[in-house]
């Protein structure tokens, strides 16, 4: 459903999780009456529709919209921001993320501090849901860093210079629409393509007709024979590709395994990747790994993956899917230690209802603001 960018801010009420009492409708409250009670976080979360600019095409599906739940956490009158966004292909919805957060009672955590704790109880609530949690995750840093007046690159001690440029997404579509798409990501340094259907060398030329940017491809496991794979690596290398992402199906290991052995290009796993244990199987059958926070429960996790990922000696890209600044704000705090970063979900999107990480000539620029750097839109 189509929601105003007001919607969120100064909705009549948003859907609070209070104790166990399941799901309730809270009227606003004014700046009088918005200060929470010291005894426990307070949860809320709403559900919010986003409108892409353009169709959004993948391999094998495409869309126009992507639903999202965006989420509040408030201790002490000070409020966090989260967000899950929940393309199809992830198996989770409004409905899946509302029964999921509605169990929750975060209500019995009385120092937000206990992040190691808070996290555990939620990831541990119910299996899947890896959306909805990270949409706690998130929340909870933003609430956190507001809290110690910081944003989290710095807590974390990383320097924002060290950010990297942000590829821009061209979808699958047709000559003309790309020749657009690719006209709007003037500025940026690196487009992210993607293939995996039978037009795949046709939309590169495309692109290479109007620009000599370099590029990356996500093919989203669109290719099945790895003969096959390796003759388009071969070929990508030639148009100046830096890497190639899930080029085949996820469950094919041995082909994949014998592709990153010989090809060109690194590959990069993104289906086959989703949670910190994952990162150990990649190891040896991928160069390297994409995160995201929607696959992987949030910030904290993904933290960690990153570190384990550097000590097996592979390369990192942190990604995002389409989401409003809030979610791709925090996966920027992240940036300073990766290699590669896809984080344009909101600059898809016609209806963000938040401002934060800015792209600044390509490069991802980190806002010097407490908690994840965003600023609702009213």
């Amino acid at each position: 459903m189509e929601q105003s960018r007001r919607t969120f801010i100064r909705s009549a009420g948003l859907l609070s999780v209070a104790g166990m009492t399941g799901v309730n409708t809270f009227a606003a409250m004014s700046k009088n009456q918005s200060k929470a009670i010291k005894s426990g976080l307070k949860l809320r979360f709403k559900p919010y529709d986003l409108q892409l600019k353009h169709t959004f095409t993948l391999a094998g599906s495409s869309r126009t919209t992507t639903a999202v739940m965006l989420t509040e956490i408030e201790y002490d009158g000070i409020v966090g921001y989260g967000e899950a966004s929940m393309p199809p292909y992830l198996g989770e919805s409004h409905a899946t993320a509302t029964k999921f957060l509605s169990s929750l009672d975060l209500s019995q955590f009385n120092d937000p501090f206990r992040l190691d704790e808070i996290l555990e109880y939620v990831d541990q609530k119910a299996e899947g849901n890896c959306a909805a949690k990270a949409s706690v995750d998130i929340a909870l840093h933003d609430l956190l860093g507001k809290i110690m007046g910081q944003p989290w690159y710095k807590i974390w001690g990383f320097n924002a210079e060290d950010t990297p440029n942000t590829s821009f997404t061209i979808g699958i579509d047709t000559d003309e629409v790309i020749r657009q798409k690719v006209k709007e990501a003037a500025g940026f340094k690196i487009l992210k393509v993607k293939l995996g259907r039978d037009n795949d060398k046709q939309m590169i030329e495309t692109i290479r007709s109007v620009t000599d940017v370099p590029m990356c491809v996500d093919v989203n496991q669109g290719w099945t024979d790895k003969k096959h794979a390796l003759e388009m690596t071969q070929w990508l290398k030639e148009k100046g590709i830096e890497f190639v992402e899930q080029p085949m199906p996820k469950t094919a290991i041995d082909d994949i395994a014998w592709l990153t052995q010989h090809s060109p290009l690194p590959i990069i796993a993104d289906e086959a990747l989703q949670r910190l244990p994952d990162v150990k199987k990649a190891h040896g059958i991928y160069s390297g790994i994409n995160i995201k926070l929607m696959k992987c429960t949030g910030m904290r996790e993904a933290h960690k993956m990153i570190t384990l990922a550097r000590a097996l000696d592979m390369k990192v890209m942190i990604g995002c899917m389409t989401e409003t600044s809030c979610a791709v704000s925090a996966a920027a705090q992240l940036a300073p230690k990766v290699d590669w970063a896809d984080l344009d979900g909101n600059l898809l999107i016609s209806n963000d209802v938040f401002s934060g990480v800015q792209v600044v000539d390509g490069k991802i620029t980190l806002i010097d603001q407490p908690g994840i750097g965003i600023t609702p839109i009213s």
